[in-house]
């Protein structure tokens, strides 16, 4: 594992766990969970090749859709490996530096995701309360620069995270307690004082996922003051339909996040089992299920994606 120095070990790998109690199932679970990764990665990547190809996609609303499907695809491409690695193989051992860049790539995803959530909600605050100035406010340069900035801003802050872990001394003890690399348990591992660590971790949740939840909630009520501010009722109505989808994406992306911090912090003697699934619920529904909304809520997307198949059997 490492040479010992002081009772500290220098970290080469470390060991994750699958499912609790349910070792001798792994074979039977890989299957729904290659199925879910599948949805997800195929989905979104759909969504992504319609924009790209459409071009009466190209407008605000769906290049912000095609930004949060890329995060999605990026959370299930981190998580596959060591994840089927584990149902399929049985392969727990992963070097730590390994460990340390898929976790990086987890969170800086999640960050992401997060960030365009409230992208997406100040394109629809936009679309309903301006709507005649609409594509003169989100031009192309301008959400160009709003991804970049996202993707600047999340790889920032989470930089410091594998870089402050690497740096401290680890002891015997090199089981994490999820089949992928997270920071909360990475930081069980030391033998020095992480309150640094946990003190950074908790700022950046609050600078990131508190935030932009704060502001999308934000955007909501003045969303919701303007199309109250309409006369007609079918133009109300029409309004808050476009919201529909992304409602529903905020929710598939909060709640379960909300439950993963609930059982991390009130209940931590609760089955190793319910955690691992609130975890895997947290990483693995929102890709899932963002795809089936969108093509199901979105009459464009949905068009979209059936043009792209179409189009792809005619050439076959």
């Amino acid at each position: 594992m490492g040479a010992e120095n002081n009772g500290s070990l220098d970290l080469q790998s470390v060991f994750l766990t699958g499912i609790p109690g349910l070792e001798a199932q792994h074979g039977w679970l890989s299957i729904p969970f290659f199925a879910m990764y599948i949805v997800a990665i195929v989905g979104n990547s759909l969504i992504m090749a319609a924009v790209q190809v459409d071009s009466a996609l190209h407008e605000p609303m769906y290049l912000f859709l095609s930004m949060l499907a890329i995060t999605e695809v990026g959370v299930s491409v981190s998580t596959l490996p060591t994840v089927m690695g584990i149902l399929w193989f049985d392969a727990r051992r992963i070097d730590f530096d390994g460990c340390l860049a898929q976790m990086f790539f987890i969170h800086t995803f999640s960050c992401m995701e997060s960030g365009v959530l409230l992208a997406m909600s100040y394109d629809r605050f936009v679309a309903i309360y301006n709507p005649l100035r609409y594509t003169v406010i989100l031009t192309l340069p301008r959400i160009i620069s709003m991804g970049l900035g996202i993707t600047l801003k999340s790889v920032a802050l989470m930089a410091p995270l594998p870089i402050l872990l690497r740096q401290l001394p680890y002891c015997h003890i090199n089981i994490l307690s999820h089949s992928y690399c997270l920071h909360s348990d990475l930081i069980q591992l030391p033998c020095a004082d992480t309150k640094l660590n946990s003190i950074l971790g908790l700022a950046i949740v609050l600078a990131t996922f508190g935030m932009d939840s704060l502001l999308i909630v934000v955007s909501y009520v003045l969303i919701l003051y303007t199309v109250l501010g309409i006369a007609s009722g079918e133009g109300r109505k029409k309004a808050l339909n476009t919201c529909v989808s992304h409602i529903c994406a905020v929710l598939v992306y909060y709640v379960p996040m909300i439950g993963v911090s609930v059982m991390h912090r009130a209940a931590k003697h609760a089955s190793p089992m319910v955690h691992t699934l609130m975890s895997s619920i947290y990483l693995f529904v929102p890709p899932v299920l963002n795809p089936i909304i969108y093509s199901i809520k979105t009459q464009p997307i949905r068009q979209g994606i059936i043009t792209l198949l179409s189009c792809k059997k005619e050439l076959i």
